[in-house]
């Protein structure tokens, strides 16, 4: 694997923060993955977060969408001011990095974030990393977890779907599409549902959800369709037993993916006595999106740090 860095300048909206964006590339093989990072000052010293993004978006504009006049959204900037260096990957098929042809798969994304972490820990010289992962970032997420435990310091899942998901359960209504087209193409509108699925209006503000639209249109030009055709086909595909290190377990009231019923059985097989399962109210799949992120991010700063005590 070889790897290559540099910077790519950001406006921080309150720059007494000193937060700095960069840009990192990770090459493993053929594959060419884009790396985003923020900090606050200097990134030397610092506890390391890396943040898996779901199935649709990459992770820039999932985890640091910048609103105007409205800077509590980016999770990445919170984390930053919070003391963390913080990174978000595109896997491969989506945002900046290399979209292969045909379908890539969970297992493809699972590779691809071990080759992040492994450049990540070699650049800060760490030997462990904090890892969220949303949604079906739970799923390469948990792979990397259970195959490599010893690069994971403190594990949270944001947004796990089950077999019985009610999102999944949907989306098996779409498998022929998903097999036949490696690749398919969202309208700026099209990203918009995906805040108010079984979430009432009142949870979102509707300049997020048009801010988070248009960032979404203009990277992610075309998705790949092997996650939506693994949800469907391939689960379970992590196992709670397997998951030794410190977890927690989150997901917002409303969520169509992730519920207690179908994840509180898996959150008490987890065997690491040190784990936690949140749920927030009035939040739903986009909860680090919508007016119940604040909430949300304390939960995850307060995990995270708990090791730091």
């Amino acid at each position: 694997m070889s790897s290559d860095g540099h910077g790519d300048s950001t406006r921080d909206p309150f720059p007494s923060r000193h937060i700095v964006g960069m840009q990192h590339w990770v090459k493993h093989g053929e594959v060419k993955v884009y790396l985003w990072e923020k900090y606050q000052a200097d990134p030397f010293g610092k506890p390391v977060v890396v943040l898996a993004h779901g199935s649709a978006t990459a992770g820039r504009e999932s985890f640091d969408l910048q609103v105007k006049d409205k800077p509590s959204y980016s999770l990445m900037d919170y984390l930053a001011t919070e003391g963390f260096d913080v990174f978000a990957p595109d896997i491969r098929g989506f945002g900046r990095s290399t979209h292969p042809e045909g379908h890539m798969n969970t297992e493809d994304a699972c590779n691809d974030l071990n080759a992040v972490v492994d450049y990540i820990t070699n650049l800060r010289g760490i030997q462990k990393a904090h890892l969220l992962a949303w949604s079906w970032g739970t799923q390469y997420g948990g792979m990397f977890v259970t195959s490599h435990p010893g690069k994971v310091a403190r594990y949270i899942s944001y947004a796990q779907m089950h077999v019985n998901s009610p999102d999944i359960v949907n989306r098996r209504l779409k498998i022929e599409i998903f097999r036949k087209n490696p690749y398919i193409t969202i309208p700026e509108q099209g990203w918009k549902p995906r805040f108010y699925s079984m979430t009432p209006d009142s949870a979102n503000d509707a300049e997020v959800v048009d801010a988070f639209a248009q960032a979404a249109a203009q990277v992610e030009t075309r998705i790949p369709t092997g996650p939506q055709l693994d949800m469907v086909t391939i689960m379970p595909m992590i196992h709670a037993r397997l998951m030794t290190v410190p977890a927690m377990i989150v997901h917002g009231e409303y969520d169509d993916v992730a519920d207690l019923d179908g994840l509180f059985p898996f959150f008490k097989q987890l065997p690491n006595p040190d784990k936690r399962y949140v749920v927030i109210p009035q939040a739903g799949h986009m909860m680090h999106l919508q007016k119940s992120h604040k909430r949300f991010q304390y939960e995850v700063c307060s995990f995270l740090k708990a090791e730091l005590r």
